[in-house]
């Protein structure tokens, strides 16, 4: 398992998109950032983090899998059920995609219900409510400091 696989099995799943945050982070969103789209995994692109893949468990898989030994609860993120991997063999390459099926589906229930309606449209529709949603964001930003 690789930083490559994790975008491949990442990136098949409905809605995905994945920014670079922190520098170093290739983080995986359910739905676009900017219309309430919220992160279910993440990996460190370089090394220089913490942990190579770090992922959403919900509340009861966090404490199971906090009993493996390179596995560890997510820095900033344990207080909403996160962990990381320490080492890509922590788990089987079958596990892993497991993990992040269950953590965008968790993540993906979570969502604003405006959220998963936009996400609901057919493509075409999806992307017009996207493009206004930013467009509203940007005019907001614009906004203030104006």
């Amino acid at each position: 398992m690789d930083n490559e696989r994790i975008r491949e099995i990442c990136m098949a799943m409905p809605h995905v998109t994945e920014t670079l945050n922190w520098g170093h982070h290739l983080v995986y969103f359910v739905g676009e950032k900017e219309i309430g789209g919220k992160m279910f995994a993440m990996t460190d692109l370089d090394g220089s983090g913490t942990g190579v893949l770090w992922f959403h468990a919900g509340v009861e898989r966090f404490h199971e899998l906090m009993e493996y030994e390179d596995i560890v609860a997510s820095p900033y993120l344990a207080r909403v059920h996160w962990v990381t991997l320490l080492r890509w063999d922590a788990l089987r390459p079958s596990e892993i995609e497991e993990e992040l099926r269950q953590a965008y589906k968790l993540v993906h229930a979570k969502l604003a219900p405006r959220t998963r309606k936009i996400l609901a449209l057919p493509e075409k529709e999806r992307t017009k409510a996207i493009r206004e949603r930013k467009k509203v964001l940007k005019e907001r930003a614009k906004a203030k400091k104006g």
